[in-house]
């Protein structure tokens, strides 16, 4: 089949190899002029397999207040917020309140996370990409022994999914990360010895050329105006390039991997996605001195601020602000996140003169991407992956090319269907 991926950021490129390994004849739609240069570009660098969630809890709703009135707390809401804002707002309040949902969705996500990093093994054997990538763990500090019982209580979700984990005192985590000398409060730490990094944007551009070889069509800087398509099928796409006229690709299915954009192409085929730009920010710079640098990733649950070692590189990341899609990157962001890695790891970069991005990520109000067929038969959906799209790219990318060829899944997605929130 000839088959159109809209999107090259991590989730479209993935998607697009994952369909041509099964023989498919591939055409990846991009706005932009080359792979991964949105949400993908300069993300938190890490393939956290044991520590994908849904981001409305009960007890993130509890903090929620007292982080908004923090200068540097981890989230920031624009006032007034947008309609689209309230929306998200009320319907992440409705999941993270109903009976059970929680818990059925992370499971669901770590289930995917298992099955990703098998995926992502597959693939780096498969390619020899470069990408500064590796699976040297993940480390969540505990700055209070309040989050230490909490990392107690995920080791029983963790238990029984057979993820593996460590819970470390603070001896431990020094011994593992002896870079780590500055004065944060530090109670201990559970580590997670099966996660990974990797500079998704790299990875992103590496693996769009492996596609090209093996004979994926890309056309960048072409925007997507329509969804060709009657009540049962779609046809094909109506595309823009940049010199503005119009043109018509035809297609026999069609795979929507464009994140935070989706919902547009979405709603005039009667399916409303419930995905919002969820705003974060990062540094990149070079080590200034490796040995004060982590060696792998480090979550601060103090400013919520991941800190993961790219290369010769250290990238910086946090926040979740809604604020629409306002590109702006406040001073203020970027001071809270030099603190955070002043107080875990003073020394490693040069932070001030790092590169500031900012970028939004497609959440989703209950957690779940939106994985599976669309509103017409040969329309696919992988999208609204949130904070995880580097995490989960690689096992969403299979599970829908097994989805498009007909095959019964290698996992339950309930979790994931488009149209589960059709149902109030």
């Amino acid at each position: 089949m000839h088959i159109a991926v809209i999107g090259a950021g991590v989730v479209g490129v993935t998607t697009a190899y994952a369909l041509s390994k099964r023989g498919h004849e591939v055409t990846v739609i991009e706005r932009h002029e080359n792979a991964g240069q949105e949400t993908s570009f300069a993300n938190a660098g890490q393939r956290s397999y044991g520590v994908v969630y849904p981001w409305a809890s009960a007890a993130m709703v509890r903090q929620a207040l007292p982080w908004l009135l923090k200068t540097d707390g981890p989230l920031k809401l624009s006032l007034p917020p947008s309609l689209e804002g309230w929306r998200f707002l009320l319907a992440s309040l409705r999941f993270a309140y109903a009976p059970g949902v929680y818990g059925a969705n992370k499971r669901a996500m770590l289930r995917m996370g298992i099955f990703s990093r098998r995926c992502f093994e597959t693939l780096e054997q498969e390619l020899p990409l470069d990408f500064d990538g590796g699976h040297e763990g993940l480390l969540q500090l505990a700055s209070s022994p309040a989050m230490m019982a909490e990392y107690r209580a995920t080791a029983k979700v963790l238990d029984e999914l057979a993820i593996p984990y460590r819970l470390l005192g603070p001896r431990e985590v020094r011994e593992l990360e002896p870079g780590m000398t500055g004065d944060g409060p530090l109670h201990g730490a559970i580590r997670y010895d099966t996660d990974g990094t990797g500079d998704c944007h790299r990875f992103s551009q590496a693996l769009a050329r492996a596609c090209e070889e093996r004979g994926v069509r890309f056309l960048y800087r072409h925007q997507v105006e329509r969804l060709l398509a009657d009540r049962q099928r779609l046809h094909g796409l109506l595309l823009r390039p940049e010199d503005g006229r119009s043109v018509t690709l035809d297609v026999d299915a069609c795979v929507v991997c464009a994140g935070c954009w989706s919902p547009g192409l979405l709603a005039e085929l009667g399916l409303r996605l419930p995905i919002y730009p969820v705003k974060g920010y990062s540094l990149t710079a070079p080590l200034s001195d490796p040995e004060r640098a982590p060696r792998s990733t480090v979550h601060d649950d103090h400013y919520k601020v991941v800190s993961t070692r790219l290369g010769n590189r250290l990238r910086a990341t946090g926040f979740v602000e809604l604020a629409d899609f306002r590109r702006t990157i406040p001073e203020a962001r970027l001071a809270t996140i030099r603190k955070s890695v002043a107080s875990r790891f003073p020394g490693c970069a040069d932070l001030e003169t790092a590169e500031a991005w900012t970028g939004f990520r497609p959440m989703t109000p209950d957690g779940p991407a939106i994985l599976g067929r669309g509103p017409r038969e040969n329309l696919f959906l992988n999208t609204g992956h949130g904070t995880f799209g580097w995490t989960l790219s690689a096992g969403s990318a299979e599970l829908l090319a097994q989805l498009v060829d007909g095959e019964s899944p290698a996992m339950a997605l309930d979790a994931f269907r488009p149209d589960r929130f059709r149902v109030a």
